[in-house]
């Protein structure tokens, strides 16, 4: 990791959770992380708790709707303006809604198009276009995505979100080839947790706490920190290896 001690990082979704434990692990190594996400002073409490740790990097906070393009783009032109470019960009916001595919509201199913697949997408390509400006030529894009972009889970309200992370696998892959066309060095990866302990659950639930304290209580499952880890192992790769994908949930979990 000593070669990102200076460097800049995109953490989309930084408030809670993973994202969160992703900031602030690459502050931990130095790096200069801009954490987005609409619930700007939650990214201001995890800032003020690596400034208490003395860790070595900073973290900046800004505001943004993913579901944004505008917005999207505004944060990379204060990206430019401020560090000069990115130089990793971790795509980690994600929303679910409970959805069904046959009563679900299409209202719930164009959020999670935007915020899971399009902002992703619109993210990658602008830090692409950053690295390129600048010639940056070892660049890293990992998307975290979930073991739900590999299988279908059993329960028809996570259909839909289903749907969008196995778009991340294939956006992922795409994204890899279309890196090597253009002959850059730049590596994609993405992320695939099974069942980790966040505010996650709670939102699926609406709010019902009982619901969501359910979901974990069948076995241990992972922790944000277990998902930032895998970030840094996949940074940490040396220039010449790229890890495609790290598929990992806790060992009880059976799919």
């Amino acid at each position: 990791m000593e070669r990102w001690r200076g460097r800049v990082a995109l953490v989309t979704g930084a408030s809670v959770g993973i994202g969160a434990a992703i900031a602030k692990e690459l502050v931990r190594f130095g790096m200069t992380v801009v954490g987005c996400a609409r619930d700007v002073d939650k990214i201001k409490s995890v800032e003020a708790e690596c400034r208490r740790e003395g860790l070595g990097g900073v973290l900046v906070p800004l505001e943004c709707d993913l579901s944004s393009e505008e917005d999207v783009v505004s944060v990379f032109a204060a990206i430019k303006a401020q560090h000069k470019g990115v130089d990793v960009c971790v795509n980690n916001a994600g929303v679910a809604h409970p959805e069904p595919l046959l009563s679900g509201k299409s209202s719930g199913w164009r959020n999670m198009l935007d915020v899971n697949v399009l902002a992703l997408s619109i993210c990658s390509r602008e830090a692409y276009q950053s690295m390129k400006e600048r010639n940056v030529d070892d660049g890293h894009i990992i998307n975290i995505n979930s073991m739900a972009g590999h299988r279908m889970v059993h329960n028809a309200d996570v259909h839909f979100y289903s749907a969008t992370k196995f778009a991340v696998t294939a956006l992922t892959e795409a994204l890899r080839r279309e890196l090597r066309e253009a002959g850059t060095h730049i590596r994609a990866s993405c992320i695939s947790p099974g069942l980790v302990e966040t505010e996650f659950s709670l939102r699926l639930n609406n709010g019902d706490t009982e619901k969501a304290a359910a979901a974990y209580s069948k076995y241990k499952p992972l922790e944000a920190k277990d998902v930032a880890d895998a970030v840094i192992y996949v940074l940490s790769a040396p220039p010449h290896v790229q890890v495609g994908d790290v598929q990992m949930r806790p060992v009880e979990q059976l799919m």
